[in-house]
C-alpha cells in the first residue's frame, strides 16, 4: 500500500505530521480533512515511490516526447459559466456565515465543473498559510484571470468579498449569454453550407460517374451543364489532382497562420472581422458591450482606473480595440479623463463618447459605462436577428441554385430527345 508523509494544522494553530497508508494523493488529502486537519503539505514516500521508480523504468522504451506530456495534462481554462457557478457557490458559503477556511473546505467537496478539485484545495491550503485570497488565485492564473483577481484583491480590500464575487458571477453569465446568442446565430449558417458542401461532394465523385456512365457510347451532343459537372467529377477522382489541392490547402493553412501570427496579421484580420458586410455590425457591437461591461465591472468593485484599462485590454481579443485602450490609458496617465482619449482613437462611437462624457461629469463612470453596455448588448440582439433574417434566405437561395445546376447538369435527357429528333 503506498504512503504518504503529511504536514497539517490543527484547527486551533498547531502543527501536526505524521503517515497515511492510502491508494493515492486524493485520498490522503481527504484522510487528512477527515481527521479535522487542514493540510499544508502532502509528500510521496516508501512504496508509492519504489512503484514509480520501477514503472518509470519499465516505460522508459515507451515514453512519450515531453512537450506531447505537458499538452495532454495541460490544464484547462474553465468556460464562463462553469467560473460564474464557482462563483456563487462560494458567495453563497459566506453569505451563510462560513469565514473563507470554512468555506474553501467546503468548495473542496462540492462537485464545481471545470475547476478541478485540487485547485479548491491548494486555495484553502495557502488561505490557512496566511495568504489572502487573491493571492492565492493569482498562483493559479489558468483557473483565474488578471480580472478576477483583481477583483477579489479589491473586495478584500473594501471589506465586501461576498459582494464583488456576486458581481463577478453577474458579469461571467452575461458574458456566457452572449457568447452563446452570437454561436447559435453561425450555427444554422455553418450547418447549412456544410451539408450542401457534402451533398455536392458525394453527387459530383459517387453518383453522377454511375449515372453518365449510361451514355457512354452515345453519340450525342451533351448539354454543356452536363459536360461541367463531367470535368469536375473527373477532376476530384484523379489522384494527383486531389494530391495536389491537397498540398495547395495545406501551404494555404501555413501562410495563413503565419501571416495571423504577426501583429500586422492580427490586426489586418480583426479590421475585416469589423468591416465585414453584415456580420461586421454584430462583431463590432459586441467587441463595445464587452469592452464597456468588463470596465465597468472594474471600476464599480474599486480597482483602479489605470488598472482596469490594462486588465480591459488583455480581455478584449480584437488588436484594433487593444491599441485604442493602451493610448487611453497612456493619456490618462497624462491626467486625461476616459471619454478624450478615446474619441481620440476613431475606433469607438460617437454614443458611447457621449454616455461616458455624461458619467465623468455626474461622477458616476460605472454607471455610464453599463448603460452602455446594455444598450449595445440590446443592439446586438437586434442585429443578430436581422442578419439570421438575411442568411437564411440567401443561404436557401444558393442552394437551390446548386441543385437546380446538379439536376439539370446530370440529366441530360431532353438533349438525347433533341438529337433524335434532329436525326428524324
Amino acid at each position: 500500500m503506498p504512503q504518504f508523509s503529511y504536514k497539517a494544522r490543527k484547527r486551533s494553530g498547531e502543527m501536526v505530521t505524521g503517515e497515511l497508508e492510502v491508494g493515492d494523493r486524493g485520498a490522503a488529502l481527504a484522510q487528512i480533512q477527515r481527521m479535522g486537519l487542514f493540510p499544508l503539505a502532502v509528500e510521496a514516500t516508501g512504496s508509492i515511490m519504489e512503484r514509480s521508480a520501477a514503472g518509470s523504468k519499465s516505460r522508459s522504451s515507451f515514453r512519450m516526447p515531453a512537450s506531447v506530456q505537458a499538452f495532454m495534462n495541460r490544464q484547462r481554462r474553465p468556460k464562463l459559466m462553469e467560473l460564474a457557478t464557482f462563483t456563487t457557490q462560494l458567495a453563497n458559503l459566506l453569505r451563510a456565515g462560513m469565514n473563507l477556511t470554512q468555506a474553501l473546505h467546503t468548495m473542496s467537496s462540492i462537485e464545481s465543473k471545470g475547476i478541478p478539485k485540487s485547485v479548491t484545495i491548494q486555495l484553502k491550503q495557502d488561505v490557512v498559510e496566511g495568504k489572502s485570497l487573491s493571492e492565492a488565485m493569482k498562483r493559479q492564473s489558468t483557473i483565474f484571470s488578471d480580472m478576477y483577481v483583481n477583483m477579489v484583491g479589491a473586495g478584500e480590500q473594501s471589506g465586501a468579498l461576498e459582494d464583488v464575487l456576486r458581481r463577478l458571477a453577474q458579469h461571467f453569465e452575461r458574458f456566457s449569454e452572449v457568447q452563446s446568442k452570437f454561436s447559435q446565430a453561425m450555427v444554422y449558417p455553418a450547418f447549412i453550407a456544410g451539408t450542401g458542401g457534402i451533398i455536392v461532394v458525394i453527387f459530383v465523385t459517387m453518383m453522377l460517374p454511375t449515372f453518365l456512365s449510361i451514355f457512354d457510347g452515345m453519340n450525342i451532343e451533351l448539354p454543356t451543364s452536363t459536360k461541367l459537372l463531367i470535368s469536375v467529377s473527373n477532376f476530384f477522382q484523379s489522384p494527383v489532382n486531389l494530391t495536389l489541392m491537397g498540398l495547395c490547402m495545406l501551404v494555404f493553412s501555413v501562410v495563413f497562420m503565419r501571416f495571423r501570427a504577426t501583429s500586422h496579421g492580427r490586426e489586418a484580420l480583426d479590421g475585416w472581422k469589423m468591416d465585414f458586410p453584415i456580420v461586421g455590425k454584430v462583431v463590432r457591437l459586441n467587441l463595445y458591450s464587452q469592452f464597456a461591461r468588463t470596465l465597468a465591472t472594474l471600476l464599480r468593485n474599486g480597482v483602479p482606473v489605470l488598472d482596469a484599462l490594462n486588465i480591459t485590454e488583455q480581455v478584449v481579443p480584437n488588436v484594433i480595440l487593444k491599441k485604442s485602450i493602451a493610448k487611453t490609458r497612456e493619456a490618462v496617465t497624462d491626467g486625461k479623463n476616459l471619454a478624450e482619449p478615446l474619441a481620440a482613437s476613431g475606433v469607438f462611437p460617437q454614443l458611447m463618447i457621449d454616455l461616458l462624457r455624461i458619467g465623468e461629469e455626474t461622477g458616476d463612470i460605472p454607471g455610464s459605462l453599463e448603460n452602455v453596455a446594455d444598450t449595445y448588448e440590446n443592439q446586438m440582439d437586434i442585429g443578430l436577428r436581422r442578419m439570421m433574417k438575411l442568411i437564411e434566405p440567401a443561404m436557401i437561395l444558393v442552394m437551390a441554385f446548386g441543385v437546380g445546376f446538379l439536376l439539370l447538369g446530370g440529366n441530360p435527357i431532353g438533349a438525347m430527345r433533341t438529337g433524335n429528333q434532329s436525326v428524324v
